[in-house]
């Protein structure tokens, strides 16, 4: 299996965190409000979601 390694804007992945923390959804679920909210396209937010559902697709497979 591949590993994916994302060098990630640390006070950005804050910004997120909370964000996710306050609107009460997971990070995955900000990112994707955000993404399709029409705000201003990331590379990150992109990377960062796909990484998040990579490690949710392993997890799953892991568990069954």
């Amino acid at each position: 299996m591949a590993r994916v390694i994302l060098e990630i804007d640390t006070q950005l992945y804050r910004l997120l965190k909370a964000s996710a923390e306050t609107n009460h959804v997971s990070l995955e679920e900000e990112c994707c409000r955000r993404l399709a909210g029409g705000e201003r396209r990331s590379r990150y937010l992109q990377a960062l979601l796909a990484e998040l559902r990579a490690e949710d697709e392993q997890r799953r497979a892991n568990s069954r």
